[in-house]
């Protein structure tokens, strides 16, 4: 007899659920993507070249034109616009441009107050300019939650309770969530408490909201070519002159925003290292569904582990889960076939179902990976070449759906050589310790996930952890 036939052994059900899904990204999966611009096909001058078409490379084009109507801005992008990081991210915004209070407190503790109003004041300009441009991107301000439960150990959730306290003291409209609170909220068998912060984070449909600022771009007369790969970078006497396929685009200025695509200047490789997150959204929730798991708040949600998970719903209610399985191929490797691991799904959906028992017979329509542009301080970092006319903004650490609009202001405040509140901070004129080169980056990542998954299970930091805590080394998020 044909095995499909018969109904599925309940252990096997979490495979099933993701047997028919899509390996696309749910949000590229519209019929109002726009249409693509052309390529550049001719030599071009410009004051500014903004070179990447992600949220870094678009808000920087924008916020040129915003201060000064009359400069003229080239943005050019190896594939469509916003089609790397930007489309395939869980879309949540949150106000912190450090990863989290905790990291700011441990590497930037004289500047917290100022970091914590310049990312306040970051999320609020982009909320502006949603706003303003009618930008159709399912914008919620709800707040975040960050969730205690039974995947961690105890002391985790003390360290979240401090988290509340300083948030609290800094001004944030927080709540802290004992179990019940939490289970109020939604409803699930594995939380144990919650610090529900309402003020500092939204959720978007990430690719809508880049297809917004594209239009916002144009509309302000930034010129954008689709399908233009900068294959080198080089120093001229009237100034900057970026090589593609087919032209070249001289510039007084230029912007790098280009993630984790290899970069063109070669000094910034030993920063970043690209790391897989992989991704799954259910097919539409019925009410009755709904109704079993609550979120009647629609928050954006993550549990607190170094391995964690990301979750939240959609317009049309339906739940994307991710995280967790942060994967490093050896060298750095970047591959479209990189971002199908089934294995990763497999995991994903099995921990999905151990968490929301009540959604069991639910299936998965999307599945993806993207790559992260992680650095060692899990934050964004600048810095200046060719005799400052050229500034990168790099290392979000997929924390950077907001941070990418504060990355671009400073890299236009550098070009300037502008004295602002932001490029006086040790913040943006330092950065991150560089990983080591090959073989002993992929096994000091492969001790560090070892180690973590260990401390996600014991609550204890082993001597490799300390090691690189005093180095300022590592993935802790």
């Amino acid at each position: 007899m044909d095995r499909s036939a018969n109904p599925p052994r309940s252990s096997e059900r979490y495979l099933d659920a993701i047997a028919d899904a899509d390996t696309f990204p749910y949000w590229l999966d519209d019929v109002d993507e726009p249409d693509s611009n052309p390529t550049a096909v001719h030599n071009e001058d410009c004051d500014l070249c903004v070179v990447g078409g992600g949220f870094t490379g678009l808000w920087t084009a924008i916020i040129a034109k915003q201060r000064d109507a009359n400069r003229d801005v080239v943005l050019i992008e190896a594939h469509e616009i916003g089609s790397g990081a930007s489309s395939r991210n869980g879309g949540f915004m949150d106000y912190s441009l450090t990863h989290g209070i905790a990291n700011a407190q441990e590497r930037f503790p004289g500047e917290v107050e100022i970091l914590e109003q310049l990312g306040r004041e970051n999320i609020a300009e982009i909320e502006k300019v949603i706003r303003e441009y009618k930008i159709d991107c399912d914008f919620e301000r709800n707040g975040a939650i960050e969730v205690a439960s039974t995947w961690h150990p105890e002391n985790y959730t003390e360290e979240l309770k401090e988290d509340y306290s300083i948030l609290r003291d800094l001004g944030h409209d927080v709540v802290w969530l004992d179990r019940d609170a939490m289970n109020a909220e939604v409803h699930s068998p594995v939380f144990t408490g919650g610090l529900w912060a309402k003020d500092t984070s939204a959720l978007v449909d990430p690719a809508r909201l880049a297809w917004g600022l594209k239009r916002v771009a144009q509309t302000l007369g930034v010129r954008i070519y689709e399908d233009t790969r900068a294959a080198d970078i080089s120093e001229t006497k009237s100034g900057i002159e970026i090589k593609t396929a087919l032209a070249k685009i001289q510039a007084q200025n230029v912007a790098l925003a280009t993630n984790t695509f290899k970069p063109l200047l070669r000094k910034m490789n030993k920063y970043i290292a690209p790391v897989y997150d992989y991704c799954l959204v259910t097919e539409p929730l019925t009410a009755q569904q709904i109704e079993s798991v609550g979120w009647r708040n629609r928050q954006g949600l993550a549990d607190v582990s170094n391995q964690f998970h990301y979750f939240r719903l959609t317009a049309d209610n339906r739940i994307l889960w991710g995280g967790y399985d942060a994967i490093y191929y050896f060298g750095g490797q970047m591959d479209k076939e990189l971002e199908s691991r089934p294995e990763s799904w497999a995991m994903l959906s099995s921990q999905f179902f151990t968490t929301f028992p009540q959604l069991d017979g639910v299936k998965f329509s999307h599945m993806w990976g993207a790559p992260i542009d992680t650095c060692s301080r899990y934050s964004v970092f600048w810095g200046t070449h060719h005799k400052n006319r050229v500034a990168y903004a790099i290392g979000y650490t997929g924390l950077g759906v907001a941070a990418s609009r504060f990355g671009g202001e400073v890299m236009l405040d550098l070009l300037a050589e502008n004295s602002t509140r932001a490029t006086r901070t040790e913040f943006v004129q330092t950065k991150p310790r560089a990983f080591p080169p090959e073989p002993f980056r992929f096994i000091g990542i492969q001790a560090t996930r070892w180690s973590l998954d260990y401390e996600d299970r014991t609550g204890k930091r082993n001597i490799w952890l300390r090691l690189l805590d005093r180095l300022g080394l590592g993935f802790d998020s």
